[in-house]
């Protein structure tokens, strides 16, 4: 097999469904061998199943059907010490590390009044905290490697104030700055870092409801614009395919971006136009 990432190995967290999977089966079919990180357990304020270790276990299945090594791992980014359990062993298995995708996360569907203490403070540990820990495993490996690139998975709504996201745009609007302050730091390594920016997308993750009566965007319909994805001509809900999402991680962690650090890239159908 010949690819744009022929002989890299990649880290995909959150790879056990969603566009987790897609990164990971993406980076795969380019020709890398895989680090596959998930928590496979629920949370205490997600509206949504849970993924589950036969949800990694399919992951695993299609890399393999690629042909390409996959090392797979239960882990919460939230732990630093366990998630750098997971990267190191995955690192000794495959034999070095030259791609971080920055995937897991989670959201919480509720108006600002809705929000308590610990629905924002599982959304921060999870979205910003986590992905900071996610960097912090993996960049000595990068660093031994020579260099290597990070793509941040954001959102839209770290581009823009998305309406009963409160938690989710403060924490997408955090790893915007991780990016950029780390893109500063690790050039010096060889080190690219980049955020990409996903409008809603078919995924579990998205197969959600309101906890309490409907959904907002009923009682709050002038707001619902701002949810638009301007390509899709479907409403303000109308959803990519989790491919699009890694077709776009792909061109930033290629070759093909070499000298691209440093930029959010948003592949929202237009969502952020506006």
């Amino acid at each position: 097999m010949s690819g744009r990432m022929q002989g890299k190995v990649a880290l995909v967290t959150g790879a056990a469904r969603g566009q987790g999977r897609a990164h990971a089966v993406r980076l795969a079919q380019e020709g890398a061998d895989v680090i596959a990180v998930d928590v496979c357990a629920g949370f205490d304020n997600t509206q949504y199943p849970a993924a589950t270790t036969e949800d990694l276990a399919e992951t695993v299945r299609l890399v393999e059907a690629l042909d390409r090594r996959i090392v797979h791992r239960v882990a919460d980014i939230r732990d630093l010490e366990g998630l750098t359990a997971a990267v190191d062993a995955g690192v000794a298995e495959l034999g070095h590390l030259d791609v971080v995708v920055a995937n897991a996360a989670i959201v919480v569907i509720q108006p600002y009044d809705k929000v308590t203490p610990a629905i924002w403070q599982e959304v921060i540990d999870v979205n910003l905290t986590g992905t900071w820990n996610t960097v912090m495993a993996a960049v000595p490996h990068l660093v031994q490697a020579g260099g290597g690139s990070i793509v941040l998975v954001s959102s839209v709504a770290g581009l823009k104030g998305l309406p009963f996201l409160v938690p989710y745009v403060a924490a997408k609007h955090g790893v915007v700055g991780l990016m950029r302050a780390f893109a500063t730091e690790l050039a010096k390594h060889k080190i690219r870092v980049n955020s990409l920016h996903p409008t809603a997308t078919d995924t579990p993750m998205n197969q959600m409801e309101s906890t309490e009566g409907p959904h907002p965007i009923e009682a709050d319909p002038k707001v619902a614009p701002m949810l638009w994805n301007h390509l899709l001509d479907l409403g303000p809900v109308g959803m990519v395919d989790p491919v699009d999402q890694a077709n776009g991680m792909l061109f930033l962690a290629s070759d093909e971006a070499r000298f691209v650090t440093g930029v959010t890239l948003p592949v929202d159908a237009g969502c952020s136009i506006f």
